[in-house]
């Protein structure tokens, strides 16, 4: 009866967002009003205290649209998409899988779907934009390359996995490696044909102007790199080559600002306003977001819908694969986390891989590409609510362009790991 009370009340919850409801209003209130159902208001409540102290995404995403606004401030921005967008204005159908592909492989750098989105998505969706590439595209194109994560070390999904399969972490990364780059590929030239379909890969030209090329302007050379100049660092960093330029997304912000206050001379005071008034809008519209999501999850975990999901499969081992691939995948797009589907079916189904004729590593390697695939077509995920916002446009639209892309991913994953 709770999974069935439960499962009505995320139908109304899909059908209120889908509506444009206020997200964050919805969200809390469905996950208090499930915990409230299930007996256990403390859970929400407690989902909402931890996740307004989640500091490796509270961090990441602040600092990261603290130096966003620090370059508006700067200028740095325009100088950079004058620059780039002269020459990708060039490139036509190859922008929008490029910037795909160039997000998944800084994602692989930048582990946090959300921290990527917000140091890339500043820099590439206006770079799209600019090339006369609809907003809406131009943040379905970076949105869809946030799974590059996957093949990480350090991604807590491959450690579970070589823990269930007793092999090393770098055995399950080279195991799943080919699905990973394969299906970003084909979510990439999807998104492309998509993109072509609709007729919003040239064209575009905002109301106001805003995002248009300015091509009298005469570029500074230092000035557009300065937006890039995080990125470069946690990339060189991540590499090992540079041990002092190993550091995390919110040191490697703040070096980015301090560096372009003293290339642009700008004036201190006004640059510190500026990044902290960037970190202040980034709590409150996308970690507000986050928090009610944690919120929603928490109360449809009091509910026992998880679970639920969990146990209808172990039942049904006839159509396990299917289950492994769209169990996660599912679970992570209503919910919005990758990571709270997957280590839910990696905990409770993968050990018993065997019964189903499955190795673990097989289906722990799909349950983790299902998880992150969901996610990523996942209108209330972290790093689709940063894009659409970077975009100027509503979530929804962002899921609507990426969605057959993602779906043939996830196929194509699937076909690799486990037939």
């Amino acid at each position: 009866m709770m999974v069935i009370i439960g499962a009505i009340i995320v139908i109304g919850v899909i059908y209120l967002l889908l509506k444009r409801h206020e997200s964050r209003m919805v969200l809390i209130a469905a996950g208090i009003l499930m915990a409230i159902i299930a007996g256990k208001p403390m859970a929400a409540l407690d989902a909402f205290a931890k996740s307004m102290t989640n500091a490796g995404l509270i961090t990441s995403v602040c600092s990261c649209m603290g130096f966003a606004l620090v370059m508006k401030y700067t200028g740095c921005d325009k100088h950079l998409v004058v620059a780039i967008g002269k020459v990708l204005k060039k490139m036509g159908f190859l922008l929008i899988p490029g910037a795909t592909i160039a997000t998944f492989i800084i994602n692989i750098a930048i582990p946090s779907a959300a921290g990527c989105s917000a140091a890339v998505g500043v820099i590439f969706i206006p770079i799209l934009m600019s090339a006369g590439i609809h907003p809406a595209m131009a943040a379905a194109a970076v949105k869809s390359g946030t799974y590059g994560s996957m093949m990480n070390p350090g991604l807590v999904h491959n450690g579970v996995i070589a823990k269930l399969s007793n092999v090393e972490i770098t055995e399950v990364i080279s195991h799943h490696m080919m699905a990973d780059i394969a299906s970003v590929i084909i979510a990439a030239a999807t998104l492309t044909a998509v993109a072509i379909f609709l007729k919003e890969n040239k064209g575009y030209v905002p109301a106001d102007g805003s995002n248009a090329l300015e091509a009298d302007l005469k570029i500074n050379p230092f000035y557009a790199l300065m937006p890039l100049l995080p990125v470069i660092i946690l990339l060189v960093g991540s590499t090992g080559m540079v041990p002092f330029l190993k550091m995390g997304v919110p040191q490697a912000m703040l070096i980015g600002a301090l560096v372009s206050l003293i290339v642009t001379r700008s004036n201190p005071t006004k640059l510190t306003k500026s990044f902290f008034d960037g970190m202040g809008d980034a709590y409150a519209n996308i970690i507000g977001i986050i928090i009610s999501v944690g919120v929603f999850v928490s109360g449809m975990q009091s509910l026992g819908l998880v679970k639920a999901l969990i146990n209808w499969m172990l039942e049904s081992t006839g159509i396990v694969k299917i289950a492994a691939t769209f169990g996660p995948f599912i679970l992570a797009m209503i919910s919005g986390s990758g990571d709270a589907a997957t280590v839910a079916f990696n905990e409770a189904v993968t050990p018993h891989a065997a019964q189903f004729g499955l190795q673990a590593i097989d289906m722990g390697s799909m349950a983790a590409l299902g998880g992150t695939l969901g996610r990523t077509m996942s209108p209330i995920a972290g790093a689709t609510i940063i894009c659409a916002g970077i975009a100027g446009v509503d979530p929804m639209e962002v899921c609507k362009r990426n969605a057959l892309g993602i779906t043939l991913a996830l196929l194509a994953g699937m076909f690799i790991l486990l037939f």
